[in-house]
């Protein structure tokens, strides 16, 4: 069967704007294929603000999540596998959903252009750590 994740981030997202609030992603910025700006990365994750203020062209695909926006005035094109997604919340009360490894799976296929023999799946380096939330303020 298919993953449930990238239909409960696209029920989650348009549930957090219908309620007015802020989405928010929780990525694991050190899984293959994630594309975001590195200089934002901390402790191996970053937030991204996907609301619609915020970002351009978003797409929340089965395999890809994809969208341009800006970064410190500067416009970038973030692609980040589904896979990699450990959470969707409002910023404002930290309501959503935390998600865990999915059993089963490698990771998504390569996206178009990506050369070949670049392997998808999990990163190399041990076993990935479980995902967690923070409360920011």
């Amino acid at each position: 069967m298919t993953s449930t994740r990238p239909y409960l981030i696209r029920a989650l997202f348009e549930w957090i704007e219908d309620n007015a609030l802020t989405p928010h992603l929780l990525v694991n910025a050190e899984f293959p294929g994630v594309e975001v700006p590195k200089q934002h990365i901390k402790e191996g994750r970053i937030v991204l603000n996907i609301n619609g203020a915020a970002v351009r062209d978003l797409q929340l695909g089965n395999e890809w999540i994809e969208f341009n926006a800006r970064f410190g005035g500067v416009a970038r094109n973030v692609h980040i596998p589904v896979s990699a997604v450990l959470a969707i919340y409002a910023r404002e009360n930290g309501q959503g959903m935390a998600f865990g490894e999915e059993q089963g799976s490698d990771g998504p296929s390569p996206p178009p252009g990506t050369p070949p023999g670049t392997p998808p799946g999990k990163p190399a380096g041990g076993p990935q750590r479980k995902p967690t939330l923070k409360i920011v303020k």
